[in-house]
């Protein structure tokens, strides 16, 4: 039985590769907290996280890191699975 291969080897290894080059926010362009590691880096929206060109659910690759680029945790959930390279604003004009 396969476990689940965002917890293997190949992937944190990729994860550890896109951390190690320090980018900004592909999405949004601000600096990323890099300094916020394990369990609370899963709860604050100024962390690291792999986020992919291609959303996996669209049939991008998990493992390839063309398609692998530093988002913050609030980019990337706000992304979604939408196909988009334009920055997203989280405010709005009145």
């Amino acid at each position: 039985m396969a476990g689940n291969p965002r917890t293997g080897r190949p992937y944190r290894r990729l994860c550890d590769w896109q951390r190690a080059l320090r980018l900004p926010c592909w999405l949004c362009g601000h600096d990323i907290r890099y300094d916020i590691t394990g369990p609370e880096a899963g709860k604050h929206r100024d962390a690291f996280t792999l986020d992919h060109l291609i959303p996996l659910s669209r049939g991008g690759n998990l493992l390839d890191p063309a398609n692998a680029r530093s988002a913050h945790r609030r980019c990337n959930s706000s992304r979604g699975n939408r196909l988009t390279t334009t920055p997203i604003t989280t405010s709005r004009r009145w």
